[in-house]
C-alpha cells in the first residue's frame, strides 16, 4: 500500500470508514446498498420517494421540452425514465418495452437495403423539419417558410 491510502493499483482505497472498492462494475452493488439503507427507514423511504418523483419529473419535463428541437430530446426523457424506474414498478417496465421496442426497429431498419434506409432517413429528416417549423411558427411567431417564400419573390 503506498503512502496515499492506494493499494497498487488494485482498484481499493482505505477511507476512515473502512476499504472502498472503487473497481468498474462494484458501483451498482454500492448504490444497491445504499438505497437498501435508506429504504430501511420509512422516512428515509418516503424522501427517497419524493425525491426520485421530484427529480425524475424534472427530467422528463426538460426532455419533453426538447422533443421537437434537433438533439437529445427523447433521450432525455428517457433519462427522466430511468430516474424514476429506480423508485416505481411501473416505470421500470416502461423502460424495458421501450427498450424493447427500440431495439426490435434497430433490428429491422438494419436489415433493410440501403434505399428502404436513405427512404426512412429522409422520412425522419421532413418530420424534423416540420416540426422544427411549427414549434418556430407557433412558439416563437417565426414563420421561416413564409419567410424564404418573401425572401425568394423580392430577390
Amino acid at each position: 500500500m503506498d503512502q496515499d491510502g492506494q493499494g497498487a493499483g488494485d482498484g481499493r482505497r482505505d477511507t476512515p470508514g473502512g476499504p472502498v472498492d472503487l473497481r468498474p462494475g462494484r458501483w451498482r452493488a454500492r448504490a444497491h446498498t445504499a438505497l437498501d439503507l435508506i429504504r430501511a427507514n420509512p422516512t428515509g423511504r418516503i424522501t427517497l420517494k419524493i425525491f426520485i418523483a421530484i427529480t425524475g419529473a424534472i427530467v422528463v419535463t426538460v426532455g419533453i421540452a426538447l422533443i421537437p428541437l434537433p438533439g437529445p430530446g427523447w433521450l432525455i426523457v428517457l433519462g427522466g425514465l430511468g430516474i424514476w424506474a429506480v423508485e416505481f414498478h411501473w416505470a421500470r417496465r416502461l423502460l424495458t418495452f421501450t427498450r424493447r421496442h427500440v431495439q426490435a426497429w434497430t433490428r429491422w431498419v438494419i436489415r433493410q437495403p440501403l434505399p428502404v434506409r436513405l427512404l426512412l432517413g429522409a422520412i425522419g429528416l421532413a418530420f424534423l423539419a416540420v416540426v422544427l417549423w411549427l414549434s418556430l411558427k407557433y412558439s416563437l411567431g417565426i414563420d421561416v417558410v413564409a419567410w424564404v417564400l418573401n425572401h425568394l419573390a423580392t430577390h
